[in-house]
């Protein structure tokens, strides 16, 4: 299993460093891992070599999870340095978005391109989730605001299940990071090429935060997938994939 250590603790990713390709490390979102990539490890791994990272005290990664988005950049940036990276694209799910932002700001000679996917420049969580997680309790329908409405029951078990087993520490952590995470004023300085993925049915980051990225930023650029919510890099697989290899693709003879 792909492991490194620094830090003094084991950290866990899951793909081939030594493929071909362009690198890209792909970054998961509050109460993540890697398995939320697994689609695009396996469908991107003949055009580019993508990584799926778990950040420190999620999934096989040592550590804690962290309430602010700084620690888990500075964390990603010593794992691409481990890995020996000096330029990659990286991508980022909800909170792994946030991440990536906060990321191109300040380390941006790391980074080719951005692909954020179901995130925003700004990632303020509903009190009353905040609430219930702050008092240990898991708000019963937050599975709900996931998913499409036609998601496959299968993916929706699979997902209540992996939620259930995520220790309500770590998910309040994330969604306080989340909460705090506000980067609206910075985004224009934000000069990498960028691709914004968003499901039409995106309850958590609506197509509003996609459409405000693009505005924004000045290499932006949207893909709106039909019939996926929040979770959109499962639920519609083979539209993520390619339209980031046709993103990546553009750039891909810089490398």
């Amino acid at each position: 299993m792909p492991y490194l250590e620094f830090d003094g603790k084991r950290a866990y990713y899951a793909g081939d460093i030594s493929g071909e390709g362009v690198p890209v490390i792909f970054c998961h979102g509050s109460g993540g891992g890697h398995q939320h990539w697994l689609y695009q490890l396996k469908g991107l791994k003949n055009s580019l070599r993508p990584l799926a990272v778990d950040l420190p005290g999620h999934g096989r990664s040592e550590g804690s999870a962290a309430n602010n988005i700084a620690v888990y950049r500075d964390w990603l940036n010593r794992f691409s340095k481990a890995l020996g990276l000096s330029s990659f694209f990286l991508g980022g799910h909800s909170m792994g978005g946030a991440i990536a932002l906060s990321y191109a700001l300040e380390y941006p000679d790391d980074i080719s391109g951005l692909i954020l996917v179901g995130s925003g420049g700004r990632l303020r969580v509903l009190p009353t989730v905040l609430e219930s997680l702050r008092n240990n309790i898991l708000p019963a329908d937050l599975i709900d605001y996931l998913y499409a409405l036609e998601a496959p029951g299968e993916l929706l078990e699979r997902g209540k299940a992996e939620l259930e087993a995520t220790a309500i520490s770590v998910l309040y952590a994330d969604y306080s990071a989340c909460d705090k995470f506000d980067l609206l004023e910075d985004l224009p300085r934000i000069s990498q090429p960028t691709l914004i993925i968003c499901g039409a049915e995106d309850r958590l980051t609506p197509i509003k935060y996609s459409r405000y990225l693009e505005e924004k930023l000045p290499g932006g650029q949207v893909k709106i997938i039909e019939g996926a919510g929040h979770m959109v890099m499962l639920e519609k697989p083979e539209e993520v994939n390619q339209a980031v290899i046709n993103f990546t693709g553009q750039f891909a003879a810089n490398h």
